[in-house]
Protein backbone atom coordinates (compact mmCIF):
# COMPACT_ATOMS: atom_id res chain seq x y z
CA UNK A 1 0.00 0.00 0.00
CA UNK A 2 1.25 3.44 -0.91
CA UNK A 3 -0.11 6.62 0.70
CA UNK A 4 -0.76 9.51 -1.67
CA UNK A 5 1.03 12.00 0.59
CA UNK A 6 4.20 9.85 0.42
CA UNK A 7 4.34 10.49 -3.34
CA UNK A 8 4.87 14.21 -3.00
CA UNK A 9 1.23 15.29 -3.38
CA UNK A 10 0.68 18.92 -4.37
CA UNK A 11 -2.76 20.54 -4.48
CA UNK A 12 -4.47 20.31 -7.88
CA UNK A 13 -1.55 18.52 -9.53
CA UNK A 14 -0.54 14.90 -9.92
CA UNK A 15 2.89 14.16 -8.53
CA UNK A 16 5.59 12.97 -10.91
CA UNK A 17 6.15 9.82 -8.85
CA UNK A 18 2.43 8.93 -8.99
CA UNK A 19 2.42 9.42 -12.76
CA UNK A 20 5.48 7.16 -13.10
CA UNK A 21 3.80 4.41 -11.05
CA UNK A 22 0.59 4.68 -13.08
CA UNK A 23 2.44 4.66 -16.40
CA UNK A 24 4.46 1.61 -15.30
CA UNK A 25 1.18 -0.10 -14.29
CA UNK A 26 2.48 -0.58 -10.74
CA UNK A 27 -0.73 0.92 -9.32
CA UNK A 28 -4.08 -0.58 -10.28
CA UNK A 29 -6.45 0.43 -7.50
CA UNK A 30 -6.98 3.40 -5.21
CA UNK A 31 -8.55 3.42 -1.79
CA UNK A 32 -9.69 5.40 1.19
CA UNK A 33 -7.59 4.59 4.26
CA UNK A 34 -10.14 6.01 6.69
CA UNK A 35 -13.13 4.12 5.26
CA UNK A 36 -11.17 0.99 4.21
CA UNK A 37 -12.69 1.00 0.67
CA UNK A 38 -10.82 0.40 -2.60
CA UNK A 39 -11.86 0.93 -6.20
CA UNK A 40 -10.74 1.56 -9.75
CA UNK A 41 -8.51 4.47 -10.62
CA UNK A 42 -11.27 6.19 -12.61
CA UNK A 43 -13.94 6.07 -9.88
CA UNK A 44 -15.65 9.39 -9.26
CA UNK A 45 -15.85 8.71 -5.53
CA UNK A 46 -12.11 8.11 -5.36
CA UNK A 47 -11.32 11.28 -7.25
CA UNK A 48 -13.26 13.35 -4.68
CA UNK A 49 -11.57 11.99 -1.55
CA UNK A 50 -9.08 13.96 0.46
CA UNK A 51 -5.44 13.22 -0.49
CA UNK A 52 -4.55 12.49 3.14
CA UNK A 53 -7.00 9.56 3.05
CA UNK A 54 -6.01 8.28 -0.42
CA UNK A 55 -3.91 5.12 -0.78
CA UNK A 56 -2.91 3.02 -3.78
CA UNK A 57 -2.63 -0.73 -4.30
CA UNK A 58 -0.77 -2.90 -6.79
CA UNK A 59 -3.61 -5.43 -6.87
CA UNK A 60 -7.08 -6.22 -5.64
CA UNK A 61 -5.58 -9.03 -3.55
CA UNK A 62 -3.32 -6.54 -1.76
CA UNK A 63 -6.28 -4.31 -0.90
CA UNK A 64 -8.36 -7.22 0.39
CA UNK A 65 -5.47 -8.64 2.42
CA UNK A 66 -5.26 -5.30 4.23
CA UNK A 67 -8.96 -5.41 5.12
CA UNK A 68 -10.36 -3.10 2.43
CA UNK A 69 -13.72 -3.77 0.77
CA UNK A 70 -14.69 -3.07 -2.88
CA UNK A 71 -16.34 0.23 -3.80
CA UNK A 72 -20.09 0.01 -4.30
CA UNK A 73 -19.96 2.55 -7.15
CA UNK A 74 -17.23 1.45 -9.55
CA UNK A 75 -17.01 -2.22 -8.52
CA UNK A 76 -20.68 -3.04 -8.08
CA UNK A 77 -20.45 -6.81 -8.74
CA UNK A 78 -17.42 -7.27 -6.47
CA UNK A 79 -19.13 -5.20 -3.78
CA UNK A 80 -22.26 -7.39 -3.95
CA UNK A 81 -20.14 -10.54 -3.60
CA UNK A 82 -18.31 -9.00 -0.63
CA UNK A 83 -21.59 -7.89 0.97
CA UNK A 84 -23.16 -11.34 0.52
CA UNK A 85 -20.09 -13.01 2.03
CA UNK A 86 -20.41 -10.83 5.15
CA UNK A 87 -23.87 -12.25 5.90
CA UNK A 88 -22.84 -15.93 5.76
Amino acid sequence: MIRHLELGYKAFTRSRKLKQLLDAKQIWFGGNARLKIYGTMNCGSGKRMKPENRVFFTSEAEARSLGYRPCGHCMRAEYQRWKNSQHN
